[in-house]
């Protein structure tokens, strides 16, 4: 079994509880204990700070459709114009998350808002709303789940996008309360030894009507819209309401367990169905349900454990799109000329912040490659280090709203990269050395001697130390092993 140094140790960290880090970073930290490092990944994303790009009063307000009309007809043209205005602010705040993430700040916060997204998936096209649900994500991220997984729920951007807002007492809608326990909590079943019954899912469902959102964007209670007759939900009778049904998802110890499962997959390893995993994860699990869903907590442990940086957990996971770009921006200082592209890449790739495919999100691991993907993945550095050219052709995924986020912006993708502060970092490095240093950088897994030749060859020996650098860094990055983190 490979041995892995302390640098693929704290860069192993860092991939996993964000997205990268910068090479200078990397040797700042190399001395420090892991635990301190981890310690201050919790403390560092302690401070929140909404991300803003309408005003906050614009949330799910139809008010202003009333100026859609003209002589009592819907004004096509202004409807189009309200669409144009709502997609164009969707797509600002998807690029000034994925700028937070490349930031640097707040990165644990921000990796970890990321999995809640996929967890907590959620469309809907009124930016006001959109925000709200974002920024609701992000504010509790580490915190406690059982605030989190109610304050999404009364999120009006979750309740329009699983239909609560027409659950009603003499017409129960049981979508929201299904997606609560089958992906918010429980897990799937399927109905013979599950971990709910339809017949949990059927009074949930009554328990959560008159949950819905005013005008104004507001979470509402409608008590004459309300069946507050009698319940039984695993096994409990009485007059439930719907933090009632909330409550009493998080007295499942099964909930602990689907979480704490799910965020091991996310964070050490996509397959985790051996039985030394099984019981680690069991473990967490308890721990979890018995700290009041602490997800610091949980964090902490499992990212100061010795199990998290076992070489066989180092470099075997893909990179999602949204980790790949931003993990680029990090490590590089990247910055985009034209915001477009930034969507633009997503949506070749695969991946659109704040448009998840379906309820269940992104599928995540090899779903992430096929031919076509792939291909531009490792084309990808050559493009935005070089200022290469590729036809970009985003895949057709039938989605008429990602379509319209990427409609500018094809063709030569203009960036400005901090490689000042780059080579800085490899100042000391001799010049033999480079491709090794590069390479235990930006590849978690070990370069190959015949990689090595193949790298070394792309390189002039006559060129400038600047120009080697640049050749070397792309030339390693096209690499599939950058694809792994």
């Amino acid at each position: 079994m490979r041995s892995i140094s302390k640098q693929q140790q704290i860069q192993h960290l860092y991939w996993r509880a964000g997205f990268g880090a910068t090479a200078a970073l990397i040797r700042r930290e190399s001395h420090q204990p892991l635990k301190k490092l981890v310690r201050d990944l919790l403390r560092n994303d302690a401070p929140f700070t909404p991300l803003t790009v309408v005003d906050p009063a614009r949330v799910i307000n139809r008010k202003g459709l009333k100026g859609m009309f003209r002589e009592g007809m819907l004004d096509r043209d202004a409807l189009k114009q309200r669409i144009r205005e709502n997609t164009g602010h969707i797509r600002d705040l998807n690029v000034l998350w994925v700028e937070k993430m490349g930031s640097g700040e707040g990165v644990l916060r921000e990796k970890m808002a990321l999995f809640w997204h996929g967890h907590f998936a959620c469309r809907v096209l009124n930016p006001g709303g959109v925000q709200q649900y974002l920024n609701t994500i992000r504010q509790h991220a580490l915190g406690k789940f059982s605030d989190l997984l109610m304050a999404v729920s009364k999120e009006p951007a979750m309740l329009q996008f699983l239909n609560n807002q027409q659950n009603r007492k003499d017409a129960p809608n049981e979508n929201f309360a299904r997606e609560v326990m089958e992906l918010f909590t429980l897990g799937r079943t399927d109905g013979s030894a599950g971990n709910y019954t339809e017949t949990d899912v059927k009074d949930a469902a009554r328990a959560f009507t008159g949950w819905g959102f005013n005008l104004e964007g507001e979470f509402v209670f409608r008590q004459n819209q309300h069946d507050d007759g009698p319940k039984t939900i695993f096994g409990q009778t009485g007059d439930f309401a719907g933090e009632d049904v909330i409550r009493l998802l998080l007295a499942q110890k099964q909930t602990a367990r689907f979480i704490t499962g799910k965020l091991y997959r996310f964070l050490v390893a996509e397959q985790a169905t051996d039985e030394p995993t099984k019981a680690r994860i069991s473990t967490l699990a308890d721990r979890f349900y018995h700290s009041g869903y602490d997800i610091a907590d949980l964090l902490e442990t499992m990212l100061t454990a010795d199990w998290f940086y076992d070489p066989a957990h180092v470099g075997n996971r893909i990179k999602s799109p949204v980790e790949l770009l931003a993990g680029m921006q990090r490590a590089l200082g990247l910055a985009f000329e034209q915001k477009q592209s930034l969507i633009l890449i997503q949506r070749t790739l695969g991946q659109v912040l704040l448009y998840p495919p379906n309820v269940a999100g992104w599928p995540g691991g090899r779903n992430w490659i096929d031919s076509s993907s792939l291909l531009f993945r490792m084309r990808l550095p050559d493009v935005l280090l070089q200022a290469g050219q590729v036809a970009i052709q985003p895949k057709d995924d039938g989605d008429v709203n990602t379509e319209m986020l990427a409609r500018r912006g094809k063709g030569v993708l203009n960036v400005t990269v901090g490689w000042a502060a780059f080579e800085e970092a490899f100042a000391s490095v001799r010049g033999d050395q480079l491709p090794d240093e590069l390479a235990a950088f930006l590849l978690q897994q070990p370069l190959g001697s015949q990689q090595r030749a193949e790298v070394v060859k792309r390189v002039n020996p006559d060129s400038a130390r600047s120009e080697q650098i640049r050749t070397l860094t792309a030339t390693l990055m096209a690499l599939p092993e950058y694809q792994l983190c």
